[in-house]
């Protein structure tokens, strides 16, 4: 139970009396008054107002007379006879505008006649008046009693009728109809019916009855009608209410000693209001209560009323939710209060309104700030449904209120209740004191929990924690169990921790959140756990652990190299991360590039020479940068190495290295690699790989290696045969006797007729000891080959000279002489010649028609065409050969017969005169002529043969 004297009243609403219009735009309910001399009176209602209701933009009144009046928001007052006498009840449907009455049309005893029930239609007309819809009398039965109260279901299919014998009659359908509705009694009990209300509740629809001694309620949307009996107390007329989904649509019984609510099926909370009540009324959250000071008995509800009317009487707004009263004020006799147009208005007993309007929300918070009492303004704003925006003022006002009364706790309580809205500097600058430490924290703990964070709030968090050497509160702060829950910076965390020397912590949050590069810093940088970082390394997937291998490698070669050269040898090869100690084999192999981790071996030449040996014979496709360190790390050892077993070994292993092809493509720099070391067998290696034989010649001859020279003659002086000139010139320099190598050297030039004897004679002049005893064998074989080739050559002078001569001839005689075809036979077909018949000068007789089937053109025979052929294709290639004055160079150097090689060129017309256009006409006849000669000649020639 709750005691009102504890709470606290405010004055919520404004007070005045509701004035008449000025005319037919007069001022609405509530305005404020006017001044001046055309100020309006104030409104008073017709005398003699029993029955008031409020609904549909309107407020209804029922008087003495029968009439039903209506007040619009213009307060242009209008109204109809609705009844002969009296009007007693009315009801206005809140949702339809539709108006049930109770009154009297005659006077008399029979039940039947008096009272009756009328519904009205307002949107429809008769005769100028509201149309009745349906009349029907109020009392069922024959039994005469009393309507003591009426309600109206909004959905139009229940009416339930009080009165004072008890009884409760419920119609049920279409109330406008009386085809469409019954009606029965519900409820008979020993004590006045004073209040009737409908609650709907889905598709259940309760009825509650309230008597002057109990409270019960009814299930009406059924066919039994069950009842539950919810208390032994009960109210007078017009002391029940129902109230708003806010309070659940509990109904309101305002007992002498209590307000009680109830729901359905059970008693709900009850509040200790003094003071007999008169009226309750429920207005927008708010609970309205009209009370008497002095207690009377509720028997007078119904029987002396009148008696009472000078009494004073209080009005009460009670905030039930935020327990509060709202507004007070004493009227004199209020014969009702009504709600409309978002204002109340009480209606007294001298026929005036009082118009009762709320103050704005922000009206009222700024009364309650005054006060202090910001608890009770967070109450109502929430009840107000103020935006969170203004809820945020609220807060921070309070918190700022508590901060100055010292209350450091219940500040920070109400700065988190502004996170979100609220720039956190504010909250945080006023707490940054040493002693205020652990409010901060709870501040910046709340602001991360809900995402709002930015790297600073975290940093100055982890700070925090770390100041208060609060490990458990640190590591529940961290220690997420998902990534979604996750409400910080974790790169922040991590650096303020590691500062902090919170390494573990530090270390979790790395490898929890994939911050490789920090988790391996920590470990190395600080912990110097390297075994540690280098298992991490192996678990991280392919490109992560490549790119962290290329960063800290040289850390790691440095303090543990074998572990970490068998890291890189699988990294290069086939790598799988390796989780929980177990090689994920299901994963596909990746591969790096192993030439990009050669820096990390620069002092470890052990590591390296094992990396590179087995990247070489694993993986046979290495880059090539594998194997030009390779070469370069094993002459380094070859060159330094003193032993002599083990420098065969590593000298071995340089040659098999180089005989492994895999420098065709880097030949230069093994070459210098093999230079710079002194590695002479490899440079003789890449020099004959090279084909440099000339760099070979010079090495054995600086070396004075005659034998070798020799060597290196017999086997490239095919390839290159100036090596043999070279040969000589190198013996004829030399002034020791070098007889032997001489002649061994004439003899191969001889054979193979590389140089000419007076060339041979000038260049051994220059050596002392070459006598002509040396040269004599090849003088006099030389000599003789000249001879012999001299006569062979005269031989062939002379045939040929004969050749020409007899040629010129035939083709004088062609020129000259006519020509007699004797022949008999057809050249194609052997049968005996008959006319028509083709004859050439070649001596080649043909049918016609054997002609024209195998000739492929009418000048040429067909039998000649082939070998003419191939000589006009020799002359055509002549011809375009006469320029290449470098091809012939070449070959007149190459060849061993000279001579051959210009006779050639010179039949081919290369050293012919050319025909310019400055040469006088003869000159260009002659020249054509001389050529037009040569063709013939040549094939003439060619036919002979």
């Amino acid at each position: 139970m709750a005691a009102y004297l504890q709470w606290r009243r405010f004055v919520f609403f404004d007070k005045e009396l509701v004035k008449e219009p000025l005319g037919n735009d007069g001022a609405a309910p509530g305005a404020a008054p006017a001044s001046g001399p055309s100020a309006s009176k104030f409104l008073c209602l017709p005398p003699g107002i029993t029955v008031c209701d409020s609904g549909r933009g309107s407020l209804v009144f029922g008087d003495m007379e029968g009439q039903i009046w209506f007040l619009p928001r213009s307060l242009q007052l209008t109204g109809f006879q609705a009844y002969k006498l009296r009007v007693t009840h009315l009801y206005q449907l809140k949702q339809h505008n539709i108006l049930a009455s109770v009154g009297e049309d005659e006077e008399g005893i029979n039940p039947l006649v008096c009272p009756q029930v009328k519904i009205w239609n307002l949107e429809k007309r008769d005769g100028g008046n509201p149309l009745c819809t349906r009349i029907f009398p109020a009392i069922p039965g024959a039994e005469p009693t009393v309507v003591s109260c009426l309600t109206v279901h909004e959905n139009l299919n229940f009416m339930a009728i009080g009165f004072t014998d008890g009884s409760v009659t419920l119609n049920k359908g279409d109330i406008t109809r009386d085809r469409h509705s019954k009606t029965q009694i519900l409820h008979k009990g020993n004590y006045p019916v004073t209040g009737l209300a409908f609650r709907q509740a889905g598709k259940t629809t309760h009825l509650f009855v309230v008597t002057t001694e109990n409270v019960q309620s009814y299930i009406v949307s059924g066919k039994d009608y069950p009842r539950v009996e919810l208390d032994t107390h009960g109210c007078g007329l017009r002391c029940s209410a129902l109230s708003d989904p806010s309070q659940d649509l509990q109904f309101i019984v305002a007992g002498d000693e209590c307000v009680y609510l109830y729901q359905p099926d059970e008693r709900g909370p009850c509040f200790a209001f003094e003071g007999h009540k008169l009226i309750a009324h429920w207005f927008r959250g708010y609970l309205v209560i009209v009370s008497r000071d002095r207690k009377v008995s509720p028997k007078s509800e119904f029987t002396s009323r009148d008696s009472q009317s000078s009494d004073k009487q209080i009005l009460n707004i009670y905030d039930l939710c935020n327990k509060f009263i709202a507004y007070s004020t004493v009227f004199e006799d209020v014969v009702d209060v009504l709600a409309e147009w978002g204002s109340l208005y009480v209606l007294t007993r001298d026929g005036r309104v009082h118009a009762l309007q709320e103050k704005d929300t922000q009206t009222k918070l700024e009364m309650l700030f005054k006060k202090n009492l910001f608890e009770m303004a967070i109450n109502l704003a929430k009840s107000q449904h103020l935006d969170s925006d203004g809820l945020a003022q609220i807060f921070m006002q309070y918190g700022d209120h508590l901060y100055s009364k010292g209350n450091h706790d219940g500040a920070v309580q109400q700065y988190i209740r502004t996170i979100g809205k609220l720039e956190p500097s504010y909250v945080i600058r006023k707490f940054l004191d040493a002693q205020r430490i652990h409010n901060l924290t709870a501040y910046l703990q709340t602001l991360h929990r809900q995402s709002l964070a930015n790297a600073d709030h975290t940093t100055l968090l982890l700070n925090c924690y770390t100041k208060l050497k609060d490990s458990s509160k640190l590591e529940e702060f961290i220690k997420t169990k998902s990534e979604s829950e996750v409400h910080f910076d974790v790169e922040t965390a991590i650096k303020v921790l590691r500062q902090a020397g919170y390494y573990s912590h530090a270390l979790y949050l790395a490898e929890n959140h994939a911050h490789h590069e920090w988790y391996l810093k920590i470990q190395l940088e600080d912990i110097k756990n390297y075994q540690e970082a280098l298992r991490y390394i192996g678990k991280l997937p392919f490109e992560q652990a490549e790119s962290n291998m290329k960063r800290y490698g040289k850390i790691l070669m440095h303090h543990i190299p074998e572990q970490t050269t068998e890291l890189l040898k699988g990294l290069c090869t086939d790598y799988r991360p390796n989780l929980e100690g177990r090689g994920d084999r299901e994963a596909p192999g990746c591969r790096a590039n192993s030439e990009e981790f050669i820096p990390i071996f620069a002092n470890n030449p052990r590591e390296l020479k094992a990396f590179l040996e087995h990247m070489s014979e694993v993986q046979r496709d290495s880059p090539q940068g594998i194997y030009d360190t390779l070469l370069e790390l094993r002459l380094q050892n070859w060159a330094h190495e003193e032993e002599p077993q083990v420098k065969e070994k590593l000298h071995a292993e340089a040659i098999s290295l180089l005989k492994s092809g895999r420098f065709c493509d880097v030949f230069d720099k093994a070459l210098v690699l093999c230079q710079m070391h002194d590695f002479q067998d490899g440079v003789l290696y890449l020099y004959e790989q090279g084909k440099l034989f000339q760099q070979i010649m010079h090495y054995h001859m600086q070396h004075e290696q005659y034998q070798q020279v020799l060597t290196v003659c017999e086997r490239h002086g095919e390839q290159e045969p100036s090596l043999w000139e070279q040969a000589l010139s190198y013996f004829a320099r030399k002034e020791e006797d070098c007889k032997e190598y001489v002649a061994a050297v004439l003899r191969h030039i001889e054979s193979k007729n590389l140089m000419p004897p007076l060339l041979v004679v000038q260049t051994l002049a220059h050596n002392s000891t070459a006598t002509l005893s040396v040269i004599r064998d090849y003088l006099v074989q030389k000599l003789q080959k000249q001879s012999q080739q001299i006569a062979q050559d005269e031989l062939r002078v002379r045939r040929y000279r004969e050749e020409t001569t007899r040629i010129r001839q035939e083709i004088q005689e062609l020129k000259a002489s006519p020509k007699i075809f004797q022949k008999t036979k057809c050249s194609i077909c052997n049968s005996a010649l008959e006319l028509p018949s083709v004859h050439f000068l070649c001596g080649h007789s043909f049918h016609q028609h054997c002609f024209e089937s195998y000739s492929e053109s009418d000048a040429d025979c067909p039998t000649c065409l082939p070998e003419n052929r191939k000589v006009m294709d020799m002359i055509r290639a002549q011809e375009q050969k006469r320029d290449l004055h470098d091809q012939f160079q070449h070959q007149l150097k190459c060849s061993n017969d000279s001579f051959s090689v210009i006779a050639d060129y010179f039949g081919r017309g290369v050293f012919n005169k050319l025909t310019l256009l400055t040469d006088p006409p003869t000159a260009r006849l002659t020249a054509s002529l001389e050529a037009g000669l040569q063709k013939d000649l040549l094939i003439h020639a060619r036919r002979g043969t």
